[in-house]
């Protein structure tokens, strides 16, 4: 068994070692498909939460035995250097991994549980033009300008990989799932792509265009245009294999 700490929560190195062996026993299901995330308890009272990534296929077990870093770990690291850079999202304390004959099995990312309890899925049918919907429309696209203008691309930023709150006067968002990450430079064309898999009208995509288009200082026509071309490749395909679950209008 490989186990990585934060050293922040050395002090915890036995309680999070058995993780895996409490993992089927206990905790609050939250997601249950190839993956398992579960919200438990550590000692302390420390509320965490725990992601059991599936075993890959037989190509992805050999390409994330010897070739590349598995999920659980980048999501390990990740996590790091956005709250380095001060953008939010939950403290990483550990990555465990199990191999059979050199190669991956189970492994788990644990981290801190997310305070904010709304996510973007509520959109799907939204009014935009209501004054709440607008507000975290206009927070949101600043939010993600500033992501991309610290060279930070989400490249799963879907409806459940943003958590987000008003708190006090103001939106805070929390990004989760960052095993998928790009750092560089974000160009006009991958800004506008990355929010081709968010749920909402296409009112919704001009308003968020709009304010992106002004946060970044970029041609405002160009990237509503950019912004619904990507969203309508995107869903045009998804909607010939998936079932939707809100309204779409291309």
């Amino acid at each position: 068994m490989k186990v990585i700490i934060n050293p922040k929560y050395n002090h915890l190195e036995e309680s999070i070692r058995q993780i895996p062996d409490l993992f089927e026993g206990q905790g609050r299901v939250l997601y249950a498909r190839r993956n398992l995330i579960k919200e438990m308890v550590l000692e302390d009272s420390l509320l965490i939460n725990v992601k059991r990534y599936g075993i890959p296929g037989l190509i992805n077990r050999i390409a994330y035995s010897f070739f590349r870093k598995p999920k659980g770990e980048r999501a390990f690291v990740y996590p790091q250097i956005l709250l380095q850079k001060g953008f939010e999202t939950p403290e990483p304390i550990a990555y465990i991994e199990f191999r059979k004959s050199g190669l991956i099995e189970y492994s788990y990312f644990v981290s801190m549980q997310c305070p904010y309890q709304r996510n973007f899925y509520e959109f799907g049918n939204a009014d935009p033009t209501s004054d709440e919907c607008a507000d975290v429309i206009q927070a949101f696209a600043c939010y993600t300008a500033s992501l991309h203008e610290n060279g930070i691309l989400h490249r799963d930023y879907s409806p459940g990989n943003i958590l987000f709150d008003k708190v006090g006067d103001s939106y805070h968002f929390s990004l989760v799932d960052l095993n998928r990450m790009t750092f560089g430079e974000v160009s006009v064309e991958a800004g506008c792509a990355n929010f081709a898999r968010l749920w909402g009208q296409k009112q919704f995509f001009v308003q968020l265009a709009k304010a992106y288009a002004a946060a970044r200082h970029w041609d405002e026509a160009y990237c509503v245009e950019r912004v619904l071309f990507y969203r309508k490749v995107f869903w045009s395909r998804y909607q010939k294999r998936h079932e939707l679950k809100f309204h779409l209008e291309l």
